[in-house]
């Protein structure tokens, strides 16, 4: 094959001598690009998140405050201020989810085949614009649920818009090799997106709940403007196209998926991937009947719905928890529940680069699961003993929790997206990863709502239920974690 040759032939920049060769500027900018990406994807999905995290911190200033805080228990903002508050709190987070996850199937779909810069910045525009329409409820003095329910509903479709297009922007630029080092940190973006939005959120919340959703959305949308005018969202799409070119710059990412062998198999991945082929996108059923993806994307159901129900009510829980006998302010439950999202950071990172190392994505997923069970139980039982204890706890928590969430959303949904079975065909990555996704976010929808409900019978139930599908996210990853550990079995014989 005429890349192959090429690959293997002497060219200009090749020497048998032992002066250094200078640096390609091509490669150099190709690196600029690399590292622009992921600054953009990276400050678009944090600033996705961050717009996503107001209801969570508003939660204990629209529903009903603690007991012993004040002296009128249902004291908040209507519809949510009565005994029933948190079942309303639970059907926004429903509303939004259930769009979310429905939304993704057809944001994955779309973004195989339109341009993804554009289909990106649409999407944080359009978030922006939700995100504030749901805070100006407080200026209108809006008490009508069927309004805020709307306001989810379109903002959780349009916010679906965004992992499908960022992942396939960096799956796009990157290879496989350290993939979930790289993806583990730049994955980061969830929880710095968490931090950043309960920041903001918290800051403000004092002079009304609205501006808690104003300063975010405002965010996303200015960051969605430095999208649309800077996101490359190829190689293809900086002239990176011709195969000499693309041979120079990805002469790592070719050697590293054409393999040491040389199999037949990987002569389409090389071809589409050097020559600058168009491979016709993957069908939805087609995606789901791709090795891996069905136990990954059942195993994310219940995964994220642990994951999310901390991001949704983990401020409204330390309200109404109290920390050595006493409850904290609205404002110091929103920064407090940050330490969470410090640990998920860390967990994230450790997830990838334990994942590289051993090679095994299901055996370092199943580790980090099996692990945050007993991080959960601590928490609940001897989180309210003092302040030093909760932090600790809660950082264990989020770092066990988001660590395989993390691994799988991201390193995970893009190896199963351009493995050999597609030949390398990027035009499946979006959709994998929404399928991933999406079946995640149902989870992480019913979570929401029942934790709303559950709520009002007791914390202890809202546990249980965190723990009980913590086991089941193990349990569909089970086939392939023992899979993973033969073949190290069989490489070591």
């Amino acid at each position: 094959m005429e890349t192959l040759t090429l690959i293997s032939s002497s060219s200009p920049t090749t020497t048998t001598t032992s002066t250094p060769s200078p640096p390609n500027p091509s490669h150099r900018i190709f690196l600029r690009h690399q590292i622009s990406v992921l600054l953009l994807t990276f400050s678009a999905y944090a600033a996705f998140h961050a717009s996503r995290k107001p209801p969570s911190i508003v939660k204990s200033v629209l529903g009903p405050e603690p007991q012993s805080a004040t002296g009128n228990p249902h004291s908040g903002w209507a519809p949510f201020d009565g005994p029933r508050g948190p079942h309303r709190l639970g059907e926004l987070d429903l509303a939004f989810l259930s769009a979310y996850s429905l939304g993704m199937y057809f944001a994955g779909h779309a973004g195989d085949r339109i341009d993804l810069r554009v289909l990106l910045s649409f999407g944080m525009l359009a978030s922006g614009v939700t995100t504030v329409i749901f805070g100006l409820g407080f200026w209108f003095g809006v008490h009508r649920l069927g309004f805020f329910l709307a306001v989810q509903i379109v903002s959780g479709l349009v916010q679906s818009i965004g992992w499908p297009c960022v992942v396939s922007v960096v799956g796009n630029w990157f290879g496989k090799s350290k993939r979930g080092l790289i993806m583990g940190v730049w994955n980061s973006h969830t929880s710095v997106g968490n931090i950043l939005g309960s920041v903001l959120a918290s800051s403000v919340l004092e002079f009304g709940w609205g501006w808690s959703f104003v300063l975010p959305g405002v965010l996303i949308m200015v960051v969605g403007v430095l999208v649309f005018w800077f996101l490359v969202p190829s190689p293809g799409d900086a002239g990176f196209e011709s195969p000499k070119m693309e041979v120079e710059m990805n002469l790592d990412i070719v050697e590293e998926e054409v393999g040491k062998d040389g199999e037949d198999d990987d002569e389409g991945l090389l071809q589409n991937r050097v020559t600058g082929f168009d491979p016709v996108a993957i069908g939805f059923f087609e995606a789901w009947r791709l090795p891996g993806v069905a136990p990954y994307a059942f195993c994310l159901f219940f995964s994220k719905l642990v994951a999310y129900t901390f991001l949704y009510w983990l401020p409204f829980y330390i309200r109404h928890t109290a920390v050595a006998g006493k409850h904290l302010s609205h404002k110091a439950a929103g920064i407090l529940s940050t330490v969470f999202d410090v640990g998920g950071v860390f967990g994230g990172i450790s997830a990838g680069f334990l994942s590289d190392k051993i090679e095994a994505r299901a055996v370092t997923s199943i580790l980090f699961l099996s692990f945050s069970i007993p991080a959960l139980i601590l928490y609940r039982v001897y989180g309210s003993v003092s302040m030093p204890v909760n932090i600790g706890l809660m950082f264990l928590s989020g770092y066990f929790v988001n660590g395989p969430y993390s691994l799988i959303t991201s390193a995970v949904a893009t190896d199963l997206g351009t493995q050999n079975m597609i030949k390398g065909n990027s035009k499946a990555l979006a959709t994998v990863t929404a399928i991933i996704d999406g079946t995640g976010s149902i989870g992480a929808a019913v979570g929401s709502l029942l934790t709303g409900y559950i709520s009002t019978r007791g914390w202890n139930d809202v546990f249980l239920m965190l723990i009980v599908s913590t086991s089941f996210a193990g349990l569909f990853l089970i086939h392939l974690a023992k899979a993973e550990i033969r073949n190290k079995w069989n490489e070591t014989k």
